[in-house]
């Protein structure tokens, strides 16, 4: 069996946040629970966008931040940990997720979770395809 390698984009986490209904949060329960289909990779840059762009979040919503360094030292207890070393720049449409791009480079990651999957059309060119979270779920046959 195929264990697919994945980055999951901030806004996936972003999404798991404001909704305990969709894709992505389906996600977060699969990660934590620690599924064998798939594993992500995280680098330094991206565990620091989560925490900042998360705890903008949390404060939006009002709760205790610090509900979110558990979150996201959840995340990186069960990730794989990458070096990036900003090869790439500027090569996405959007130039502050290059970073992402070298960190699916660095990791050999099948897919970006993401819903910008118009942002990562270049990542094809390295390997990696950009996903939204219905898709990969359907991917790994978790729903129809």
């Amino acid at each position: 069996m195929k264990i697919y390698r994945v980055i999951l984009d901030t806004n996936i986490l972003v999404s798991a946040l404001r909704s305990k209904q969709g894709a992505s949060y389906r996600l977060l329960e699969l990660l934590r629970n620690r599924d064998e289909r798939w594993q992500i990779s995280v680098s330094t840059a991206l565990i620091l966008e989560y925490e900042a762009v998360l705890k903008r979040e949390i404060h939006r919503q009002g709760r205790d931040m610090s509900v979110i360094d558990k979150f996201v030292d959840d995340i990186v207890s069960v990730a794989n940990r990458h070096p990036i070393f900003y090869l790439l720049r500027p090569y996405l449409k959007d130039a502050d997720d290059d970073f992402i791009l070298e960190l699916a480079f660095s990791s050999s990651a099948d897919y970006i979770v993401t819903y910008n999957t118009g942002n990562f059309t270049r990542a094809k060119l390295f390997g990696t395809d950009a996903i939204t979270p219905k898709n990969f779920l359907q991917k790994i046959g978790e729903i129809p």
